[in-house]
């Protein structure tokens, strides 16, 4: 029988809480026996929810917080000061071993700190990127970084090339996956400062399939498996790729509904379109694990839906399973 993956779920995190979040907990349950979920919160407003729903008791806990980490407060003096919130509370159970892997839709900052400063980054590991995986016309493409450095040095994004290209192969089964830098043109030459002096490093770095720059144009059509930036760029990347999918999603509707003509022809390639649309939707994939630290933190969006907390569940199943955390510990110790 397989070993259970318990996952510490903020049921008080993000815009939907926590109506949305214990929804997709059960989702993410009745999916999979494998997972036993802990819904960290506020005990009552918890219970008011999970009371909707048919599910195994045994993977289900409620774990009371009496504390809320909002999303305006500074985050360092938030995981200070809030010792009995939502998210320090996942964090600990994650850094005790009680959990395998936190889901928060909560506040960014919190959780980014509350990784580094409670559940700790494994040893060698600089700098922790934020890693989503984004939908391309091949499949996906791992993201990092998209949010956790804005001021990474080269050595950051050779350590987020070799944990991305361990996050593809292990979890997403893609054989040697392809590395590329996100840059203002192909040419070797051009880019920032920092650019230039990464490209040589990844060119030079036996453990990755380097395969030189990448323009943002290009990432849409999957010419790399791992998208290395630092975390401006990463960020700009996905908000804009989030949001031109939402706009076409919306234009080619109203196209359809525009004459009796494009109606009827929605009614026929409607069974088509919606399951193309819906490969394209961010919120299938889950959320963005905080990689290379020392138990799994997973950030889905502050406007988190059922589907993509359960999403966002589920893949620590895989992240536990392939023991992701220990390949990333081979590849960034064994190198010194």
């Amino acid at each position: 029988m397989a070993e259970m993956v318990n996952v510490a779920v903020d049921a008080m995190g993000g815009d939907n809480a926590p109506l949305e979040i214990v929804k997709g907990a059960i989702e993410a349950v009745n999916e999979d026996k494998r997972v036993k979920v802990f819904l960290v919160g506020k005990e009552e407003e918890v219970q008011k929810e999970l009371k909707k729903y048919t599910f195994d008791a045994s993977q289900i806990e409620i774990v009371h917080a009496s504390e809320i980490i909002e999303t305006a407060e500074p985050p360092v003096m938030a995981i200070r000061k809030k010792k009995d919130s939502s998210i320090v509370k996942c964090m600990n159970m994650v850094k005790d071993g009680m959990c395998d892997a936190l889901v928060s839709a909560g506040s960014t900052g919190a959780i980014l700190v509350g990784g580094q400063v409670i559940v700790g980054r494994i040893k060698g590991v600089e700098r922790p990127p934020l890693a989503p995986l984004i939908p391309t016309e091949k499949g996906v493409s791992l993201l990092l970084d998209c949010g956790a450095n804005v001021d990474a040095r080269p050595s950051h994004l050779v350590q987020f090339a070799k944990m991305g290209s361990v996050y593809m192969e292990s979890v997403m089964g893609v054989k040697n996956p392809k590395v590329g830098i996100v840059n203002i043109g192909a040419e070797e030459e051009k880019g920032n400062a920092l650019v230039k002096e990464t490209f040589p490093l990844l060119k030079n770095c036996p453990e990755i399939n380097f395969i030189g720059s990448v323009e943002a144009r290009d990432i849409p059509a999957g010419v790399a498996d791992v998208i290395v930036s630092e975390a401006f760029v990463g960020n700009v990347i996905l908000k804009m790729y989030e949001g031109v999918g939402a706009s076409l999603i919306k234009k080619v509707k109203s196209g359809m509904m525009s004459s009796f003509r494009s109606k009827i022809g929605a009614l026929l390639v409607k069974p088509a379109l919606k399951k193309t649309l819906k490969s394209f939707s961010t919120d299938e994939y889950g959320g963005a694990p905080l990689l290379g630290l020392n138990g799994l933190v997973v950030k889905t969006h502050g406007s988190s839906k059922a589907i993509e907390v359960k999403n966002s569940i589920l893949q620590c199943i895989a992240f536990k399973e392939q023991k992701i955390n220990e390949k990333i510990k081979e590849k960034i110790i064994l190198e010194d």
